[in-house]
């Protein structure tokens, strides 16, 4: 093979390389360009499911709030009543009381002297047997 033919064929092959390279690049680019509008349409859907659930999620939020709002509510209420109730047995057994005093004094003081001497022995035994401890 002489150098002519080498060089000539060196020639005609030129023109199919550098369409090759052209292709190449065409390809590539294409497979670029389709990969960036996969990825495009991708991101899309994420945020639209995002929108989505957000809202889901926020209408369950509002009714969690209001649910524990209603609750707190109740026990408001629930804690106003049983307040209202004890005022009331209070008021009665101070009546009932005022009234047994009024209706029996000697009796009361009696009473009320018996109750005092039980608690100063209650209180005496616990000092000396503090005492004894020690």
């Amino acid at each position: 093979m002489n150098s002519n033919t080498a060089s000539n064929m060196g020639r005609d092959a030129m023109p199919a390389v550098r369409k090759a390279s052209d292709d190449i690049l065409q390809s590539a680019g294409k497979a670029i360009d389709s990969t960036r509008e996969h990825a495009s349409d991708a991101l899309d859907k994420a945020e639209s499911k995002m929108r989505e659930i957000r809202g889901n999620v926020d209408p369950m939020v509002d009714m969690l709030a209001s649910k524990a709002q209603k609750l707190a509510r109740q026990s408001l209420d629930m804690a106003s009543e049983a307040k209202e109730r004890a005022e009331k047995s209070l008021k009665q057994a101070a009546d009932a009381t005022t009234r047994y005093v009024s209706e029996q004094p000697m009796r009361s003081v009696l009473m009320a002297a018996v109750v005092g001497a039980l608690v100063a022995l209650a209180v005496s035994a616990s000092r000396n047997s503090d005492n004894d401890r020690y």
